[in-house]
């Protein structure tokens, strides 16, 4: 079996627990160094994780001859950037999403993979999750009948960082014009495309109701699955608490669960309901990273690609009305 050595771009904190250690705790991956501006804080994480390397020139860790494929974990608009320099140098990449900013730069970096016949990965794991793959179980062996429609209502209350106006990257409009609808209603509405089909036709509303910071903070939005499955969603980040709740509805039944909170996923048929509790691992991106070494293997397709990424951010687009 082939041992693939793995590098980080960007090791802050979405690397610490979520994602980092899955490259660890997966047979036949080794992560073998790390890269941070901060060479200082880039030394510390590689001590903290038992990782031999650590740089603070990506250049070096990309073009480092022990490495086989990266991973890049930092903020979206600099993923273009480092993602055709890893296709330059012919290596497996894995890209935190959202994939880019924008649909175009999604379509540069897949072309500069596909021209290279390079695998490609995002880090949209909640495909690889049981407690989606349940639902799509559920989906796909028809327990609702044909699905109608689908709902997502996200919101929460504005941060004390949102309030007392620091920076924070997330909200600045040149890096995430649609703030955190960027970070994370691409979440879930690629997770609706892994559930019930590619997303054909989106359109949407987006302001900025609150003036805290640049970019937007309310954003609606309807959808088509395919030509037959109608979905609509809400997001905003200035109520009174939060909410996330996802419904599914067919026409024997309806299936509900949240999309970040771990509440339980309930399926109501047949005049019944029934609810599960299908906690997520330690690492949460643990089976996403599994299924890339599955893939690499051989047999297996992986079910978050660069092609799937960048189908969902050209619905964003779609929504946001930028292309």
């Amino acid at each position: 079996m082939k041992t693939y050595n793995w590098g980080i771009i960007g090791c802050g904190n979405v690397t610490e627990l979520k994602s980092g250690p899955a490259y660890q705790k997966t047979k036949g991956f080794n992560l073998s160094a790390v890269m941070r501006r901060n060479i200082d804080k880039a030394e510390d994480y590689a001590n903290r994780h038992q990782i031999s390397k650590f740089y603070g020139d990506a250049d070096e860790l990309i073009n480092d001859s022990e490495i086989d494929a990266i991973y890049i974990a930092t903020p979206p608009d600099t993923h273009e950037y480092y993602a055709l320099k890893v296709a330059e140098a012919g290596k497996i990449c894995c890209i935190e999403k959202p994939m880019a900013p924008s649909y175009d730069a999604c379509l540069n970096i897949n072309a500069a993979f596909t021209s290279k016949n390079l695998p490609l990965f995002v880090a949209y794991y909640r495909r690889s999750l049981p407690r989606f793959t349940q639902v799509k179980y559920w989906i796909d062996n028809n327990k609702i009948g044909s699905i109608r429609h689908i709902n997502w209502h996200l919101s929460k209350p504005a941060s004390a960082i949102d309030l007392s106006k620091t920076y924070n990257w997330r909200t600045d409009a040149n890096i995430a014009p649609a703030g955190y609808f960027d970070d994370l209603a691409s979440h879930g509405l690629d997770l609706f495309a892994y559930l019930l089909g590619d997303i054909s036709q989106a359109n949407g509303i987006a302001i900025n109701q609150q003036g805290l910071y640049t970019a937007m903070d309310a954003v609606t939005a309807n959808w088509l699955h395919g030509s037959n499955i109608t979905g609509t969603g809400s997001w905003n980040f200035g109520t009174e608490k939060r909410e996330d709740n996802v419904e599914i509805y067919g026409s024997e039944g309806k299936i509900k669960f949240s999309v970040f909170s771990e509440q339980p996923i309930i399926l109501e048929s047949q005049g019944k309901t029934e609810s599960f509790i299908i906690e997520h691992p330690e690492n949460i991106q643990l089976f996403h990273v599994e299924n890339i070494k599955k893939h690499l293997e051989g047999g297996y397709i992986h079910p978050s690609t660069g092609a799937t990424a960048a189908h969902v951010a050209w619905v964003m687009d779609q929504i946001l009305q930028t292309n």
